[in-house]
């Protein structure tokens, strides 16, 4: 004999069943169909099912599960430390630091294999697509099947800029994954990961897309798929798959204050992780495109000095000495909102455009100089290593107080000003400019602007002196925002300003 408590739990079955908007023959099993994970990856997508309640990942998990695997290293260099410290996403290391140590679960003992992340098969006879993060200065890489097989890999080629890397293990009639295009996905779409966090081999999670072409700190040149799909160290690697069981996209990295998932997670959207493994395939190394200049966000007082309607594009703040976009029209002050018709609307957008783009290849960029749109072509050069772009970097500033300046009179700016010193000036590329000494009081002083930076322009006329600038300066009407492009420590940044 039913009681009330079990009708009321039965009503409530049942409720929650329309509200969620489905019924219970929806949720009947094997009421839903997938292709097979065997196929191969030049297959065409699957049309996308239409889903009118919460989905089932039951049969899509059976169907692709094989394809994915565990990796593991037996041998670690130094310089990777802790149990599962090598897995760490760069995104906890860069805002957090290395002070999170994961466990092994109680099935991995101590001096054993670690399990550092995880990968998925892309084509039968052994490729492997995993994270560079998880086999980086792995001395020897074990990748562990779903029959328990334990295979030693071979790593064909990384890539650290895209976090990628290829994995080559000696096996026959592997079961594959089915590679999707990321270029469709939709905001709220469902999607699934498979993977080993903490080393639990083929762990499932689900969720939906929160984003696309999301830009991460320091990562230039990937715009990262975001979802609220439970990740944590050791899914890394793993493929994020959507409900017609297509992989489209890598599973990369977390954004956390305590080590573990807390709602953002972000992969590697699939349409340019296979660029990348076609490169690492024929020649084991990346080449990108390369525009050689410095950009910055355009804000809302930038855009209105620069008199645009609305913040939008790339501000050039250099052209970089010896860079393809020296060779071409292309100058300080440009806000670039396109390429080949691809809008720019935020900084973040340009890079991974122009690294996409073959070096050699000779684009269109469509850029607003003082306030009117014009086209300037520019031959795309190749990217250089980020050694050769790191020795490029000015070095550090002098000391404050090096040498006694003369100060000039307070002027319009709450400023005031010196000639560059030799030194100071070699570090802005030669440029005079004029040295700030002190700020006074407004509209500096509420402003972005320090002592010590050289002022190289100003409202696009470039400052070669002391008169230069006071000239400059008293051809500006009170109240007018302005451009002002300063020299900081060797780097050059527009900052908006208003004249009193």
């Amino acid at each position: 004999m039913y009681n009330l408590r079990h009708v009321a739990l039965c009503l409530a079955m049942v409720a929650g069943a329309f509200v969620a908007g489905f019924s219970i023959a929806d949720a009947a099993p094997g009421a839903s169909s997938a292709p097979s994970a065997a196929a191969s990856p030049a297959a065409p997508a699957a049309p996308r099912p239409v889903v009118t309640g919460l989905p089932d990942f039951t049969g899509l998990v059976e169907q692709n599960k094989a394809s994915v695997v565990s990796i593991s290293v037996e041998q670690v260099k130094p310089s990777m430390r802790g149990n599962l410290q090598g897995e760490m996403p760069e995104m906890l290391k860069r805002f957090f630091g290395d002070q999170f140590n994961f466990e092994m679960p109680p099935s991995q003992p101590r001096g054993g294999p670690q399990s550092l992340g995880s990968g998925f098969i892309i084509s039968s006879d052994g490729y492997i697509l995993s994270n560079n993060h998880v086999v980086d200065n792995a001395e020897k890489v074990i990748v562990r099947l779903l029959d328990r097989r334990e295979l030693e890999a071979k790593v064909i080629g990384t890539d650290p800029r895209s976090d990628l890397a290829l994995l080559k293990v000696d096996a026959k009639d592997l079961p594959v994954v089915r590679i999707g295009r990321s270029a469709g996905l939709r905001v709220g779409e469902w999607v699934f990961a498979i993977g080993a966090p903490f080393g639990f081999d083929y762990s499932v999670t689900a969720g939906i897309v929160s984003a696309v072409g999301r830009g991460l700190p320091r990562e230039n040149y990937v715009p990262f798929i975001q979802t609220d799909v439970a990740i944590n160290p050791g899914n890394s690697g793993g493929p994020l798959f959507n409900l017609a069981g297509d992989v489209v996209g890598i599973n990369s990295q977390i954004f956390s204050g305590s080590g573990g998932y807390m709602g953002l997670s972000f992969a590697i959207p699939m349409d340019i992780a296979m660029e990348v493994v076609e490169q690492l395939k024929t020649g084991g190394k990346v080449k990108r495109g390369w525009l050689g200049v410095v950009i910055q966000d355009v804000d809302r007082d930038l855009a209105e000095s620069f008199g645009l309607a609305k913040p939008e594009g790339a501000l050039v703040s250099k052209v970089m000495p010896d860079g393809p976009a020296t060779r071409s029209e292309l100058k300080e002050g440009d806000i670039i909102t396109a390429l080949d018709g691809s809008p720019v609307v935020l900084s973040k957008d340009l890079p991974h455009l122009v690294g996409r783009v073959k070096p050699g290849t000779t684009v269109t960029l469509k850029v607003v100089r003082e306030g009117k749109a014009r086209d300037v072509k520019v031959k795309i050069g190749e990217l250089p290593s980020e050694e050769a772009l790191a020795g490029a970097e000015p070095a550090a500033p002098a000391g404050e107080g090096d040498k006694a300046a003369a100060e000039s009179a307070a002027n319009r700016l709450g400023i005031t000003i010196d000639a560059v010193p030799e030194a100071r000036r070699k570090q802005a590329g030669g440029k005079n400019g004029v040295l700030v000494t002190r700020i006074t009081g407004e509209p500096a002083s509420a402003s972005e602007l320090r002592p010590g930076d050289v002022i190289l322009a100003i409202n696009g006329r470039e400052v070669d002196g002391i008169a230069a600038f006071n000239a400059a300066l008293g051809k500006i009407p009170a109240g007018k925002l302005v451009p002002l492009l300063v020299d900081r420590a060797g780097n050059p940044v527009f900052m908006p300003i208003r004249v009193k």
